[in-house]
């Protein structure tokens, strides 16, 4: 049948129409040689169902949808049917509706790349970013497959597990995880690898993964790329580390605020900072200066003090009490100076 069709395609010559015969199906032979495709009537209302996409606004992706399981895809649709609308199709049938909507086919074999089984989705009200972020969220693991390869080294961790005694350990120890009984738990003797990446995964060794809660294939909508406002975005350039981006801008704005307080930049955002370092400065400088004033007595005061605690604590207790005999003569002369005139009076009389 391949053959065939590729020997109408070379006595038609034309290109399309082989690209058309994987939509509509089986060819039929008309009168006068004549090849017409017979189309699947439900194939023609998906490729205009597409067209009509992606001839809209918004932005337009397209997310590998491989391994996903029915289940799960459902979940998945259904959590997202809000924030956008998704469109299963060969790719065969996105060619030609993207075809029809006028697209470049060069960004079409771009957003192909890395989709396995692609879907089309399509949203009015995310950007490509936000877009990225939530498709993000849907990934989940599940167990492994007979066959199928890790995607990274599969570890198991040392410690107990939620079983009691009975086969599970002899289990567990054929397919290389090594396990005991112990406190009447079975529990997993050292932290061991079993699996290293890009290894092919047993079926029994899945099972035992499975009970242990290690889902180590990883399912969900993978963007491969989106396009908005013309512009291609592969899905490498759409993963931004918020927490990172977030304590940048944070960064930025501390080091513009200061130097803009550091350089007299007068903004509503600068001016109640550069008054408050106006005052203390200052205060500082009249206090230096000893001005007295309302809001510079107590720390004057306080200044005063703190100096002669610091220099008493500097003095021995001779000189200390050598202090305090020539304060009490200075107060004794005190005394002195004042008495003669009392005496003379006496004399007087």
């Amino acid at each position: 049948m391949e053959q065939g069709h590729r020997q109408v395609g070379a006595r038609c010559g034309q290109h399309s129409l082989l690209l058309r015969q994987d939509l509509d199906g089986a060819l039929c032979q008309g009168g006068g040689g004549r090849v017409i495709a017979k189309a699947a009537p439900w194939k023609k209302d998906r490729v205009s169902e597409l067209a009509e996409i992606l001839s809209g606004d918004g932005i337009v992706g397209i997310v590998d949808i491989s391994g996903v399981p029915a289940g799960n895809m459902l979940d998945m649709r259904s959590s997202l049917r809000d924030q956008m609308t998704m469109t299963v199709a060969k790719k065969t049938l996105i060619k030609l509706a993207w075809e029809q909507a006028g697209r470049s086919e060069v960004e079409l074999e771009q957003l192909f790349e890395g989709a396995a089984q692609p879907c089309v989705v399509h949203s009015e009200s995310l950007n490509a970013f936000e877009l990225f972020a939530e498709l993000e969220k849907t990934r989940q693991g599940r167990v492994a497959k007979e066959g199928e390869l890790a995607p990274v080294d599969i570890v198991v961790e040392k410690g107990p597990t939620e079983f009691g005694p009975g086969p599970i350990v002899g289990e567990f120890n054929a397919v290389g995880i090594p396990a005991k009984i112990d406190r009447g738990k079975v529990a997993i003797q050292r932290t061991v690898t079993v699996v290293n990446e890009g290894e092919a995964i047993t079926g029994d060794l899945g099972i035992m993964l499975a009970k242990l809660g290690i889902t180590p294939i990883e399912i969900g909508l993978i963007l491969t790329g989106a396009i908005e406002g013309g512009f291609v975005f592969p899905a490498s350039s759409l993963k931004l580390d918020f927490e990172g981006f977030r304590n940048d801008v944070m960064t930025a704005t501390s080091g513009a605020f200061n130097l803009a307080c550091n350089t007299r930049w007068f903004s509503t955002a600068t001016v109640p900072a550069l008054l408050s370092k106006a005052s203390s400065e200052a205060m500082a400088v009249a206090i230096e200066a000893g001005v007295v004033n309302d809001e510079t007595a107590s720390m004057l005061v306080a200044r005063a003090s703190a100096r002669a605690l610091a220099i008493a604590g500097q003095l021995d207790s001779s000189a200390l009490e050598g202090a305090d005999a020539a304060a009490s003569d200075a107060a004794d002369l005190d005394a002195g100076a004042e008495a003669p005139p009392e005496e003379e009076e006496e004399e007087e009389e």
